[in-house]
Order: structure tokens, then C-alpha cells, then sequence
């Protein structure tokens, strides 16, 4: 039984060390046959995470991704699930350490509902209607409620789900919740204040 009980111990304490966190960060990543995909990650701890994927590799493939706010990270697919896969991280205990510093300042900035675009002022611009690219390449027409250099408030019929990706003009951005009368928008990358408006009611 002693011996039993040694061999478990150390699985339920990777488990207890490495508690995975939900964020929600995209990414791009390579697949060992060179395929590039892009990714969004929804959980993630310094041992291991899972994304949704659309090319979708084996149990045991090599995968190297880079992810927004985290950089690249290296591992082996461990499971595939619905529309994507789970993967383990190869990482040094102190790679491990940042990974660990960096999902807590996300998931802190998640809980707080404090989105990089609170930390910047936001202006009404002087072309308020714009055209949004949907994930499946459609397009509609809206207005721009504010926007600042990392994201907009957009008022419209139609609200694309939340964590989807879209083209605010030419501006990447993700749907992060649902308004009244529309939804808020957080950018990919965050905008230089000058070229912002042009940028996101570029046609």
C-alpha cells in the first residue's frame, strides 16, 4: 500500500501545481509537417494548455506556438477535443515560473473586467460607420459607439459571438462581451493613436 500510495503522490501534486486558468489569448502555431494555423488558447496553465485549433494534429505531434502575451512556448499534443487540441509544455522550472507570473496577471486582469482599453482615453471618431469582417468572411455595416487604442464599442443589429475573431476596417480584434445595442470590441494589437482612425474605418 506504501508503495502504492508513493506513486500517486507526485501526479496529484503536478496537478495541485499546475491548476489550469481560463484566458483567452490568440496565437499562431506550427504543426512538425510545417502547416502554420492560427490558434485562440481557452485554458492554460505553466504545464500545459488547450486551444481551439483548425488544422488539428496526432496524439504525440510536436507543436511550436506563439501566443499574445505569453510568447512562444513549445510541447506535444496530449488530446484532441472538440475543434481543437490539448497540449503539454516543455519548459524549464523557471520558463515555468514566468508562465505561472503571466497566467496569474491574465486571469487577475479577466476577473477584474479590466480590459487593456479602460487603460486608454476614448474618442468618438469623426466617421463613426464602419465595415466589420466576420469570422466566416461575411460583412456588415456599423457605427462605432468609442474606441480607444485597443478597442472600440460598436452598436449594431447583429452581435457576432463572444471570442470571435473579426476586422474592424483593417484592425483585428476579438468580441469580448455583448452591449444593449451592440458588443465591444478588444484588438489584437494595440493601435497607434494617429493612424486609428483610418485604420478602422479603412474599406
Amino acid at each position: 500500500m506504501a508503495l502504492h500510495k508513493h506513486s500517486i503522490q507526485p501526479n496529484a501534486m503536478e496537478r495541485r501545481r499546475f491548476q489550469r486558468v481560463k484566458v483567452h489569448l490568440l496565437g499562431r502555431y506550427m504543426l512538425p509537417d510545417r502547416r502554420e494555423f492560427p490558434c485562440q488558447i481557452i485554458n492554460m496553465s505553466p504545464g500545459g494548455l488547450a486551444m481551439l485549433a483548425p488544422g488539428i494534429g496526432n496524439v504525440g505531434d510536436r507543436v511550436i506556438a506563439y501566443l499574445d502575451h505569453i510568447g512562444r512556448v513549445e510541447g506535444k499534443i496530449t488530446r484532441i477535443i472538440d475543434n481543437g487540441f490539448a497540449m503539454n509544455l516543455g519548459a524549464t522550472p523557471r520558463k515555468r515560473d514566468k508562465l505561472a507570473a503571466q497566467l496569474t496577471w491574465l486571469a487577475n486582469r479577466d476577473i477584474l473586467n479590466l480590459p487593456e482599453d479602460r487603460r486608454h482615453d476614448r474618442i468618438v471618431p469623426r466617421n463613426p460607420i464602419c465595415l466589420l469582417t466576420l469570422e466566416d468572411g461575411s460583412t456588415m455595416s456599423c457605427r462605432i459607439i468609442d474606441m480607444s487604442r485597443s478597442g472600440a464599442a460598436i452598436a449594431a443589429e447583429q452581435r457576432p459571438p463572444v471570442k470571435s475573431l473579426v476586422s474592424l476596417g483593417r484592425v483585428q480584434a476579438r468580441v469580448v462581451r455583448h452591449l444593449d445595442d451592440g458588443f465591444a470590441l478588444e484588438f489584437v494589437h494595440e493601435q497607434l493613436a494617429e493612424t486609428l482612425e483610418d485604420s478602422v474605418t479603412a474599406r
